[in-house]
C-alpha cells in the first residue's frame, strides 16, 4: 500500500505503464486480420482499446490531483515485449501475438477478475509480493488514498492544478467517459470504472457503463474476449459460472497473418522496406505517446490529435503484417512481418521535433 504521497505517486505511475501494457497487444491482434475478417472480433478488441486510453486519462487524472506528474514519452516507459505485468506476482509472459487462440488466452490472463485469480497467500503465490488481478493493485491504490486523506487531509492530499484535468470535452470515447479528479470521492470512482471496466461488477459479467454513464451496458473486457473464444455472445441473464448462452459468434481463426511473437526490427534487413515500415511505426507510437504526455500535463486540448496518429499507425501495422517475414527461415514457417513496439530516445528525439526533455 502506498506509504506517503511519492509512495502513491510511484503505484500512479505504475498504473499507467500496467494500462499501456495492454494496448500494443491488444492493437497488434486487431491489426493481424485479413482486411474485412472477423469484424464482431475487431469491433470488439477495439472496443476495449478505447476503453484502456480512458483508463490512462482517468490515471492520469488521479495522478495530477494528488500533486504528481505523469510521464509517458520516455523509451522507458514502452515496455519491451514479451512483458511481465508491473508489480504483478505473476510471471506470466506478455507477448505480441496475431489473432487467435494463444492472444485471447493472454487477454484473459491479464483482465481475469479478482476472484478469478488466485489470491494473496494462496499456495501458488504465497513465496512472491505483488497483486495477482489488476483489480487487487487498485483496491491497494484505493486503499492507500484513503489512508493518506485521513494522514494528510483530504484537502492536501488533492492539491494538484486543476488545470490539468481531462475532461470529457478533450476526450471522446466510445465506451464511458473522462471526468475531472478532484478529491477522494471522485479519485475513487475513476478506480472503480477503471476496475469495472476490466472485470464486470459484483461478480457479474458486465461492467457498469449504464449505472455510471447512462450508456448501454456491456460484458467487462475479460467476458469480450471470453466470448471471442468462446464464440459465443453473453446474454442478459448469463452469469460468470453459466459462461455465454446466447446468439454464436462466427469466428475465422485461420483469418490472420501469423507473426514473431518476439519479432524485433533488427530481424528486418537495413534498407529494406520493411525495415523503414517498422522504424516509421515506432516513431509515429512515440509522437502519439508525445501527444498523450502534452495533454496530461496542461495541454488537455492536445488529446484530439491522437485520433488521426491512431489511424496512421493502423495503416502501418496493417502494411507491414500483409509482408511475408523478409528472413527465410521464419517466412518458410508462414510468418509475417510486424510492429514491434521499440521506441528508443531516438524515435521520441525525432518525434519531438529533435528535442527531447529529461525523462
Amino acid at each position: 500500500m502506498p506509504r506517503d504521497r511519492a509512495d502513491l505517486h510511484l503505484f500512479l505511475q505504475a498504473a499507467l505503464a500496467l494500462e499501456h501494457l495492454t494496448i500494443p497487444p491488444y492493437l497488434t491482434a486487431m491489426y493481424t486480420l485479413h482486411p474485412g475478417a472477423n469484424r464482431p472480433a475487431f469491433y470488439a478488441v477495439r472496443a476495449v482499446v478505447l476503453e484502456e486510453m480512458l483508463h490512462m486519462a482517468l490515471v492520469a487524472n488521479v495522478l495530477n490531483a494528488v500533486d504528481g506528474r505523469p510521464r509517458v514519452a520516455h523509451s522507458r516507459f514502452v515496455t519491451g515485449y514479451p512483458a511481465r505485468l508491473p508489480y504483478s506476482k505473476d510471471r506470466f509472459p506478455v507477448a505480441l501475438r496475431h489473432f487467435g487462440v494463444a492472444a485471447l488466452e493472454t487477454f484473459l490472463h491479464i483482465e481475469r477478475p479478482e476472484y478469478v485469480a488466485e489470491p494473496p497467500g494462496h499456495p501458488s503465490v504465497a513465496d512472491d509480493d505483488g497483486w495477482t488481478s489488476i483489480g487487487q493493485f487498485y483496491n491497494t491504490i484505493g486503499a492507500g488514498l484513503v489512508r493518506l486523506a485521513e494522514e494528510l487531509g483530504e484537502a492536501e492530499l488533492f492539491r494538484g492544478d486543476p488545470r490539468l484535468q481531462v475532461g470529457p470535452e478533450h476526450f471522446y470515447n466510445s465506451g464511458g467517459e473522462i471526468f475531472r479528479v478532484a478529491d477522494l470521492s471522485s479519485a475513487l470512482e475513476a478506480l472503480r470504472v477503471i476496475t469495472e471496466q476490466g472485470e464486470g461488477v459484483d461478480h457479474t459479467v458486465y461492467n457498469t457503463d449504464d449505472r455510471i454513464f447512462g450508456e448501454v451496458r456491456e460484458p467487462a473486457h475479460y467476458f469480450r474476449f471470453d466470448e471471442i473464444l468462446r464464440q459465443r455472445k453473453y446474454g442478459p441473464y448469463d452469469t460468470p459460472a453459466s459462461g455465454p448462452t446466447g446468439a454464436a459468434l462466427d469466428v475465422d481463426w485461420a483469418a490472420a497473418y501469423p507473426i514473431d511473437p518476439e519479432a524485433k526490427v533488427a530481424d528486418f534487413p537495413a534498407g529494406s522496406e520493411v525495415r523503414r515500415a517498422a522504424d516509421r511505426f515506432n516513431e509515429g507510437y512515440a509522437r502519439l505517446l508525445c501527444v498523450l504526455e502534452d495533454a496530461f500535463t496542461g495541454e488537455p486540448e492536445t488529446l484530439g490529435r491522437a485520433v488521426p496518429g491512431m489511424l496512421a499507425l493502423r495503416e502501418l501495422a496493417e502494411r507491414l503484417s500483409r509482408n511475408p517475414h523478409p528472413d527465410p527461415a521464419r517466412r518458410q514457417r508462414g510468418l509475417h512481418a510486424s510492429a514491434t513496439y521499440e521506441v528508443t530516445d531516438e524515435h521520441f528525439a525525432r518525434a519531438r521535433g529533435g528535442h527531447l526533455g529529461a525523462p
